[in-house]
């Protein structure tokens, strides 16, 4: 895949980010072509480095994180560090930061200054709440964002406390809400014309954008929407249940279509004919009794065969993967979710495939996460600074 026909091509982008929200947004624009330009403390660099799994001393989820990105090192707290930083955001397109609100200010790298700059910069900044407003000086993690936002209250179940995703989940998709709004500005740019713009994205908000019903539900009738494990109260059947193996299967049988093929395949033709069962409203009127009976059935065949069935009848149900079962599943497969590369020591291991899929101008990996402040030499070169200089930048610690 040649660089050219990427869809972001042509554009360049700084990211000033460390860990999750920050570097995933723009870990998205190079994975499309962006020419991305990480700038990295040179005490150790993102921590993200560090975190997680380490193969040989480094994360193997840096690799993924900065695949495709260049890595330079700037001391922010160095005057010429940053005047280095300054003027490479300068010819930029598009520059990322998830500092706290208002530490690039004291740094003179506040949006004022970057846009007298560069007045077509677009900066995205995400922060746990924002730019303005009473908690904007907060420290906000994903977590909180996550907690804040309405996810957490609602994940669990009702007897017990409420818990978190597996993963970092707001501060990804605080980062897809970045590289939508960054390439917003940049249409808005290119078609109406006129100067660049500040895309402000709140962890918290990030996460609330996502609660589906919530706000009008409460505003019109008072409902809150509370915890009710891996049932959808009112989409009934949607539920996960035990096979005799003791595998883990969820059933979305919620269409009346659906639910009828689903009774007519589990031997109970009578409840697939029961007018009372006919529709959404009748059946979660009766959950109890429908998710018992699935319960029951799935407790009395193995995994593969309640999937045979169901698949037989035409049933939404799956698995619950494991990293086993999807590096096994020929639907990952054939999708090439997993791609093949090699580390510094050139052992080989797979990597996520690129989401999403472009027809004519699809993502890739030309590089993994790369060695810290691989590209700084080069970068500085390319604005003009010749080799003694650089040296000397180096030796006084400011790159």
């Amino acid at each position: 895949m040649s660089e050219a026909a990427k869809p972001l091509a042509g554009l360049r982008v700084v990211e000033l980010g460390t860990l999750i929200a920050g570097p995933f947004c723009t870990r998205i624009m190079a994975e499309f072509g962006a020419e991305v330009i990480k700038v990295e403390s040179p005490d150790g660099g993102d921590p993200l480095r560090k975190w997680r799994k380490l193969y040989e001393g480094t994360s193997l989820w840096w690799y993924v994180q900065a695949r495709n990105k260049k890595s330079v090192t700037a001391n922010l707290k160095h005057p010429e560090g940053r005047e280095f930083v300054r003027k490479l955001i300068a010819g930029a397109d598009i520059l990322v930061e998830n500092f706290r609100p208002g530490v690039l200010e004291k740094l003179g790298l506040g949006w004022e200054q970057l846009k007298a700059d560069n007045p077509g910069l677009v900066m995205v900044r995400l922060s746990g709440f924002g730019q303005t407003g009473p908690y904007k000086d907060q420290p906000g993690f994903g977590a909180v964002g996550e907690s804040m936002g309405g996810l957490r209250y609602i994940t669990g179940f009702p007897d017990r406390p409420p818990v978190r995703t597996g993963i970092s989940i707001g501060d990804s998709i605080a980062a897809l809400w970045g590289a939508i709004g960054a390439l917003m500005a940049l249409r808005h740019k290119e078609v109406n014309g006129g100067a660049g713009q500040v895309v402000d994205v709140a962890l918290y908000e990030a996460v609330f954008a996502m609660m589906e019903s919530l706000v009008p539900e409460f505003d019109v009738f008072g409902f809150v929407r509370e915890r009710t494990g891996n049932i959808m109260p009112g989409i009934t059947p949607s539920n996960t249940h035990t096979t005799r193996d003791g595998k883990h299967v969820t059933i979305g049988a919620n269409g009346d279509a659906i639910f009828k093929r689903f009774m007519a395949a589990i031997g109970r033709q009578d409840l697939a004919d029961d007018p009372g069962l006919a529709d959404n409203a009748g059946r979660d009127a009766r959950r109890d009794e429908v998710y018992g009976l699935i319960d029951r059935w799935c407790a009395n065949h193995d995994e593969s065969e309640v999937l045979a069935i169901l698949a037989a009848a035409e049933v939404p149900a799956s698995r619950v993967y494991s990293a086993v079962d999807m590096f096994a599943d020929p639907q990952f497969i054939a999708r090439h979710m997993f791609e093949a590369a090699k580390l510094p020591d050139g052992k080989d291991f797979r990597i996520p495939g690129i989401v999403p899929k472009l027809s004519a101008t699809p993502g890739g990996t030309e590089w993994l996460g790369p060695d810290l402040g691989a590209h700084t030499d080069a970068v500085l070169a390319e604005l003009g600074y010749p080799a003694a200089r650089i040296a000397e930048l180096r030796a006084a610690g400011a790159v």
